[in-house]
C-alpha cells in the first residue's frame, strides 16, 4: 500500500471528478434547463468547468453565463427546480466510473479501510449512483452539499464523519479531485490526497498542494516508490 495510509483507518472520498465521470448527465440536465428557458445552450466542455460546488451553484454558473449577468433570486431557483428536475430523471445514463476505481475500492476495503463519502452534490442523488456502479456496500456513511449546514471547503462535513465513525482526523485520508476537497481535509486536520484528472476549474490541483497527487486510485496500491508528491 501507498505510504500516504499508513497510520489511516478512514479514507474519505469525493465523487465527482474522483470516482466518477458525471459530467456529460450533469450537461445534459443544464442544456435541458435552459432550453426550457429559452437560454442560449453551454456544451458539455463548458459545463465542465461549472462543476464541484453543487448544484444550485452549477446553475447559477450556467445562468450567468446564458444571461450575461447574475440571475434574479427567483429565476435562478426556478431553473434549480427545472434542472434537478430533468437531472434527478437519469443521473446514471452518460455517468462512468474513472478507470481502476472499483479494483482498487475493493482492495482498499478488503485491507480494512472505513470508507466514507463526502460530496456537494445533493444528497438525494448519492445512493441511487453508488446502488447503480456497484459500491454501496463499501461506504459506511456518506454527506451530500445539503446534508449539513456547511459544506466542502467548510471543515464541517469531514469532522462530522470524522466523529461517527469515531475516527481522528489524524487517522483519516480526504482523497479528491478539487481545491475544495484539498482545503476542507487541511482544515480538518485530515492527510489530503489529489487526483489530476478530475473538476478543479481548470486550474492544476498541484497549486491546492496536496500531501500526495497520484494519476489514478490504483498507485495507491502501490509502494511508496510509485507515488508523486506534490511540489
Amino acid at each position: 500500500m501507498h505510504a500516504i495510509l499508513h497510520g489511516k483507518r478512514l479514507v474519505a472520498f469525493d465523487l465527482d471528478g474522483t470516482l466518477i465521470d458525471s459530467v456529460p448527465d450533469l450537461a445534459v440536465a443544464v442544456q435541458l434547463a435552459l432550453g426550457k428557458l429559452d437560454l442560449p445552450l453551454p456544451t458539455e466542455e463548458r459545463v465542465r468547468d461549472w462543476v464541484g460546488n453543487g448544484a444550485p451553484v452549477l446553475v447559477e454558473r450556467a445562468l450567468t453565463w446564458a444571461l450575461g449577468h447574475p440571475p434574479e433570486e427567483n429565476f435562478q431557483a426556478r431553473a434549480l427546480d427545472t434542472f434537478m428536475e430533468y437531472y434527478a430523471a437519469a443521473p446514471n445514463a452518460l455517468t462512468t466510473l474513472y478507470p481502476g476505481v472499483k479494483t482498487a475500492l475493493e482492495a482498499l476495503h478488503r485491507a480494512g479501510f472505513t470508507f466514507a463519502l463526502i460530496t456537494n452534490k445533493p444528497e438525494q442523488f448519492i445512493k441511487p449512483i453508488l446502488e447503480h456502479f456497484g459500491l454501496l456496500e463499501w461506504f459506511s456513511l456518506w454527506v451530500g452539499g445539503d446534508t449539513l449546514a456547511e459544506k466542502k471547503p467548510s471543515p464541517l462535513p469531514l469532522l462530522y464523519i470524522a466523529k461517527a465513525c469515531n475516527v481522528a482526523p489524524s487517522e483519516c485520508l480526504m482523497v479528491g479531485d478539487s481545491r475544495h476537497d484539498i482545503e476542507a481535509g487541511k482544515a480538518a486536520g485530515f492527510a489530503t490526497l489529489a487526483l489530476p484528472y478530475g473538476y478543479n476549474h481548470g486550474d492544476p490541483i498541484e497549486l491546492s498542494q496536496p500531501d500526495v497527487v497520484l494519476s489514478s486510485l490504483l498507485a495507491l496500491l502501490e509502494p511508496e516508490t510509485e507515488q508523486a508528491y506534490a511540489q
